[in-house]
């Protein structure tokens, strides 16, 4: 049985980058917003080159880049922000753990996004990486997909307060969305385990235990999953007291607490969850335990039943040569009917008992 667990991180030389994903043949894109209050701009197929042009101090520059294969552009996006290797290399490198990097004037933030995969039980990851510094925000994301769009959405009508609010605000949203997907990841999960105990209670096939072992590691990849984004987000609290820093509003930092107090809550579930899990796993080896019992007693009964049975054939097979009932022309009939007799007795007394 394959057990779910983080690859082992491989060693990425800062001098030759390298994309350590699976999506290899996703093209890098990027996608570029411009807004404040008033004004929104958007570039659909942004180029690095146009990176200088289009960015407006004055207001919320988020980059959002899909795919990371296109290694120049990862490195053109790092020279403009001033980023060092070992944090480009840690945005290629997927096989990283969750982690928040504080330097100087630039926030590093790396995250596992996950989601039930839609074609087997497993779960699919993808890692989110952002970089937050004074007025922009970008994001690195392995393949497209629709985690962000309806921010993009909200950003483009004019929804609730994204618009009236500087990246760090932004940077909420988005952690708030990856963390939504560990939800209906964990919903998904608890939905398949509910069906697992109602299997278990009247199944014994040996898949439905590796279904259970299965949903076990699942919940464990979760709880991997989530401790350390916890801890980040714990850590941002340190960073409020620091006056050099200031790429998130002080007033801003209670949305980060609130994704804290969800990581807690997404932890705690999991623990309900392994809990569940547990009683489906001892649901099926009480069933296995039932059934097996059931048939050492009915073996049990039939081995008793035989036991006079085989006492008195074996008398009656001793070659001595004078035996009185021998002789008897209806001894034959009479023992039978005496075995007859004893058997029926005997189930009459299991019966009573009630041992079957």
């Amino acid at each position: 049985m394959r057990k779910i667990k983080y690859k082992k991180g491989r060693k990425v030389n800062s001098s030759t980058l390298e994309y350590t994903g699976v999506y290899k043949d996703k093209q890098t894109e990027m996608q570029l917003f411009v807004y404040d209050e008033t004004d929104l701009t958007e570039y659909r197929e942004f180029r690095i080159n146009d990176f200088t042009k289009c960015v407006n101090y004055e207001k919320v520059n988020w980059l959002n880049v899909h795919g990371l294969n296109d290694i120049e552009s990862i490195k053109s996006v790092g020279t403009f922000l001033n980023v060092d290797n070992y944090i480009l290399g840690d945005i290629l490198n997927t096989t990283s753990r969750t982690k928040l990097d504080e330097l100087h004037d630039v926030l590093f933030f790396n995250v596992k996004s996950l989601l039930p995969s839609q074609d087997s039980e497993s779960i699919a990851v993808e890692q989110i990486s952002f970089l937050v510094k004074e007025g922009i925000l970008v994001s690195f994301q392995e393949k497209r997909s629709d985690f962000f769009s309806h921010i993009r959405e909200r950003i483009r009508t004019h929804s609730g307060i994204v618009r009236t609010k500087k990246g760090d605000y932004l940077l909420f949203l988005l952690l708030d969305a990856i963390m939504e997907n560990f939800y209906i990841t964990l919903e998904a999960e608890e939905d398949k385990v509910e069906q697992l105990i109602s299997i278990s209670k009247v199944s014994t096939n040996p898949t439905t235990l590796e279904q259970i072992e299965k949903h076990r590691d699942n919940f464990n990849f979760l709880k991997r999953s989530i401790i350390p984004l916890r801890d980040s987000l714990y850590s941002i609290k340190s960073i409020k007291e620091d006056d050099v820093f200031d790429a998130i509003a002080h007033e801003n930092y209670s949305f980060f607490s609130r994704l804290h107090q969800k990581s807690l809550e997404l932890l705690d579930q999991i623990e309900d969850d392994m809990i569940m899990i547990e009683s489906a796993s001892s649901f099926y080896f009480s069933l296995q335990n039932h059934k097996m019992n059931e048939v050492m007693k009915t073996l049990t009964i039939v081995s008793a039943i035989f036991i006079p049975l085989t006492f008195i054939v074996g008398v009656y097979g001793m070659n001595f040569e004078y035996m009185p009932e021998l002789k008897n022309p209806n001894g034959y009939y009479s023992v039978l009917i005496v075995m007859l007799i004893i058997v029926v007795s005997m189930i009459i007394y299991f019966k009573k008992r009630r041992w079957f």
